[in-house]
């Protein structure tokens, strides 16, 4: 072997262990971008929450505020796929905390802007602007937390940074219940996306070239897997465009599709079941609609952490299996406390295949990672959000809830197929004794 040829480093087997060893840094990193995700979380559930006052303001048709929700997911498709492949163009490691800024501050801006709107257009077009924001920042987030983190735990790392959207689905209600109490939903929009400007202000701190480094330097000390190499770099546009050309890419942007399909289409009609099916009024159904969250980020931080042991696919696996469980149990509920217990199970699985498959998308195409997962957020959660709403709502009222789970376990047994054909990105080994 030549002098200048350097033998590959074999990754390091990795002990189970509940919480990580990982550089002080790292953990940094790990907090602004849960917090990044926690704000997501609650920009997403604003329109929603503020419907009835907003269809009043505008005088709206439910059919016309219907719409308002799918042009937010037009946005997210957009940007999704746009500031991720922006985001490899800038580069990789701590390059990328550029453009993840600029999507957050797409996001702010149009938030706070959405407050002083006067017409419906205005209203419409800042809806579309900010799921850009939204959409386009969920990517390079994932990929930029992948970048500060030793690869042998980056399932763990990515899980339990997507806590931050169970949990937004519980702080977010409250924030803007607070505001209400003093203001109109136009305060709503002023003041909870100006949180954002806090975490930008810690990622520029925190995501610097020199510190960096020094994560690197700890990595190589501790014998682990650097996420990306040395140097990060601007990409080439036919580059970004690699991930097209990726397997696990286009298998996992199927397999999403269906994830988030089944997702979707519980999610938003399981209050019309509980108020029509189940006779309870709507702040119950409300309270009970959200007991996934309870244990949402249980289910991230396992699997996520799972993944990184035994392997995405198996982890995936199991994931899907526990979903269609309960998807097919959510026909059954017919009382409030079967409501309650069928979706805590639920909670266990329903967020949990994001985290993993953003992770087996980084170890896939490491240096495309934003790209990768923009492609993904876009197509199959962009997608699969404008036209769930209208096609489920159609089975509903046509055969009823009885169908519409059916047609949900059906869209989840098809996920299975491109899971089959995933390719494996974790190096099992035989623990050391």
């Amino acid at each position: 072997m030549s002098h200048l040829q350097q033998p590959q480093k074999t990754p390091k087997p990795v002990r189970a262990r509940m919480i990580p060893r990982a550089h002080p840094i790292s953990w940094w990193m790990l907090v602004i971008t849960t917090l990044a995700i926690l704000m997501n979380s609650i920009d997403r559930i604003i329109l929603p929450t503020l419907l009835p006052a907003i269809m009043q303001d505008f005088n709206l048709t439910e059919m016309q505020a219907g719409w308002i929700n799918s042009l937010s997911f037009f946005g997210t498709l957009a940007g999704a796929v746009l500031f991720g492949f922006l985001s490899d163009y800038i580069g990789t490691g701590y390059r990328r905390c550029y453009s993840w800024c600029l999507a957050v501050l797409v996001e702010i801006v149009s938030g706070v802007a959405t407050a002083f709107c006067k017409t419906l257009i205005a209203f419409q077009a800042l809806r579309v602007l900010m799921g850009m924001g939204t959409g386009g920042s969920e990517p390079i987030n994932v990929a930029l937390l992948g970048e500060w983190w030793q690869k042998e735990n980056r399932g763990f790392a990515i899980g339990v940074h997507h806590t931050g959207f169970p949990l937004g689905q519980f702080v977010g209600p409250l924030l803007i219940a607070a505001i209400l109490s003093f203001g109109s939903w136009r305060q709503a929009f002023l003041f909870i996306p100006l949180i954002g400007l806090i975490i930008v202000v810690l990622q520029l701190i925190v995501g610097t070239k020199k510190n960096h480094q020094k994560v690197f330097s700890w990595i190589n000390e501790n014998n682990l897997t650097r996420p990306i190499a040395a140097q990060p770099k601007k990409m080439s546009i036919a580059s970004s465009f690699s991930c097209l050309k990726n397997r696990n890419c286009l298998l996992a942007i199927a397999l999403v599709f269906g994830f988030t399909w089944a997702e979707m289409g519980i999610a938003n009609f399981l209050t019309l079941q509980l108020t029509r099916e189940v006779h309870l009024d709507l702040s119950t159904a409300a309270i009970i609609s959200g007991a996934s969250g309870l244990t949402g980020w249980i289910g991230q931080i396992i699997w996520g952490g799972f993944s990184d042991v035994r392997g995405r696919k198996s982890s995936l696996g199991i994931i899907i299996a526990g979903w269609i469980v309960a998807s097919a149990l959510c026909a059954f509920i017919h009382t409030a406390m079967l409501g309650w217990i069928i979706l805590i199970f639920w909670g266990l699985f329903r967020n949990s295949p994001y985290p993993v498959a953003y992770a087996l998308l980084i170890d896939s195409a490491p240096q495309a990672a934003a790209s990768s997962m923009g492609l993904m957020i876009g197509l199959a959660v962009g997608i699969a959000g404008i036209l769930v709403a209208p096609v489920s709502g159609w089975i509903i009222h046509s055969w009823g809830f009885n169908v519409h789970y059916a047609v949900i376990v059906g869209v989840l047994l098809l996920s299975c197929i491109p899971l089959c054909f995933i390719r494996e990105t974790v190096h099992l080994k035989e623990e050391v004794k």
